[in-house]
């Protein structure tokens, strides 16, 4: 069986073909596109209609190659949204999690809900750039008016109802919005009437793996497209990623590594309590309604904003190329909180970690690799942070750590890893989330039967790579320096 999934980045997207045979998945990536967002009128948007061209191309020419494709679906991050006006066409590009309009903007809705009662509910991390939020700005007037609003769809869901005209929320996705009761497996009205948004405006829940059904005849696939359906997997792409970890039992936590770090647990229900709350883990949806208790880091977007900022300097490096340099610079070397508000915003990356080393009292990097390592070691370290404090929120300790996604290709910070947290980190596969996307495709088709037997083709597809830590005593005495900095800045 051949499915083709859209693993949708807010870096750059990618169709990868997967072929599931005999309890074994091949990929082959298949086209890939960049996804930059826009600045229009001072708020940054992103551009769906170009993004989609690029799918339509890939998809054609994946029916050109393989007209015995069964499916297509679509995985992306998690909280935008599109607003669609009364006759289901867009109202303007999407606006992108990074624009300053929800700034400040959780004082002005715990004003209308407190905090915990909103925890309390949806057992969702606090972000400013949730959706609820993101609502919440549009009814201060930042967005088209909700009487103009005839529907919104997140992301993925958007380009599943371009591609089949068929409009849900899967619950992935529907998850990350804040709005969303994982209990109840429903919407929360409290938080929308408190926010004015009107439940209308949402279409109905629908679990991972549905069929949606056939490609739209509007998209003018013909009889190349007449037997391939539109299923959507998780659309959210950590849901994907969690997926496709390939563990047995349940001792173990997971990173979804790449523009961001989602460190985590898979669990068979919500985990919803104060400390969970207070120390800042979210419950998201995945495959089978299980919930990835886990917390956001801000991940590789210190070095791809690094990248761009070089390269708009004229200074072009790959990613193995910043990785060589890192792994020869000096270790146990400046650090910065990952954690550092300062670092969300695109622009600028290489003076703000070296702004924020020397207001630490430390020197700044000198040179790409110094810079580079510095941002691998305090992600590492951070990783070692949040780890302590899912382990304290759920009582128990995980033997090893598995980092699936593009990150785990990285061997340097693999190792780092390892001998921040003490403990065998298990690498692989980097493509987990279009992985995980095509394999709960293959799901929803009765293809494969269950979570253990996905696992189990992943773990017969792949190899993976094993990290032993090592130099305990010195990574001890260097997260000690870590954690000084985040009680100095307030983020223990």
């Amino acid at each position: 069986m051949k499915f083709l999934a859209f693993d949708l980045g807010a870096e750059s997207g990618r169709a990868v073909l997967g072929t599931l045979d005999r309890d074994r998945i091949a990929l082959d990536v298949f086209a890939r596109f960049p996804n930059i967002p826009k600045l229009t009128d001072g708020h940054w948007h992103w551009d769906t209609r170009r993004f989609f061209e690029a799918m339509n191309d890939a998809l054609r020419a994946a029916l050109a190659k393989h007209p015995d494709l069964d499916t297509v679906g679509c995985d992306t991050w998690g909280v935008d949204y599109a607003t669609l006006d009364h006759g289901g066409r867009l109202i303007g590009d999407p606006y992108c999690y990074r624009d300053s309009r929800t700034d400040g903007i959780m004082e002005r809705a715990f004003a209308r809900l407190p905090r915990e009662e909103i925890y309390r509910e949806t057992g969702c991390q606090f972000m400013p750039f949730n959706t609820c939020y993101q609502f919440l700005a549009a009814t201060l007037g930042e967005g088209p008016a909700w009487k103009d609003v005839g529907g919104v769809l997140w992301m993925a869901d958007y380009f599943h109802y371009l591609l089949s005209g068929k409009r849900i929320a899967e619950v992935s996705l529907a998850s990350t919005s804040q709005f969303y009761d994982p209990a109840r497996r429903a919407w929360s009205r409290k938080i929308l009437d408190a926010f004015g948004a009107p439940l209308s405006v949402l279409p109905p829940l629908s679990p991972s793996g549905e069929t949606l059904g056939g490609l739209a005849p509007a998209l003018g696939f013909g009889a190349a497209g007449a037997r391939v359906k539109v299923v959507a997997p998780c659309s959210h792409d950590t849901g994907c990623a969690f997926a496709a970890v390939p563990a047995e039992g349940d001792d173990w936590a997971c990173i979804s590594s790449g523009t961001w770090s989602l460190l985590g647990a898979e669990l068979e229900k919500p985990c919803i309590h104060d400390a969970a709350r207070d120390l800042g883990f979210t419950n998201e949806v995945g495959v089978d309604h299980t919930i990835r208790f886990l917390r956001n880091i801000i991940g590789l977007w210190l070095v791809q904003e690094c990248r761009r900022a070089w390269e708009a300097e004229g200074r072009k490096y790959d990613y193995p190329t910043l990785a060589r340099l890192a792994a020869e610079a000096a270790p146990f070397g400046p650090l910065v909180d990952p954690d550092d508000p300062r670092f969300v915003k695109p622009g600028e990356m290489p003076r703000k970690l070296a702004d924020a080393c020397r207001e630490t009292d430390q020197p700044a990097p000198e040179g790409v690799g110094a810079l580079v390592r510095c941002a691998y070691e305090s992600l590492a370290l951070e990783y070692r942070h949040v780890l302590g404090k899912l382990e304290k929120a759920l009582g128990r300790r995980f033997a090893a750590l598995h980092v699936v996604g593009g990150g785990s290709q990285n061997s340097l910070l693999g190792q780092l890893t390892a001998d921040a947290i003490g403990r065998p980190v298990i690498a692989g596969p980097a493509e987990a989330t279009a992985l995980g996307n095509c394999l709960i495709q293959a799901k929803g088709l009765k293809a494969v039967k269950d979570r253990a037997h996905l696992r189990r083709i992943v773990r017969n597809s792949f190899e993976l790579r094993r990290y032993e830590p090592k130099e305990a005593a010195k990574w001890d005495a260097h997260y000690a320096r870590f954690l000084d900095l985040k009680r100095r800045a307030g983020r223990a």
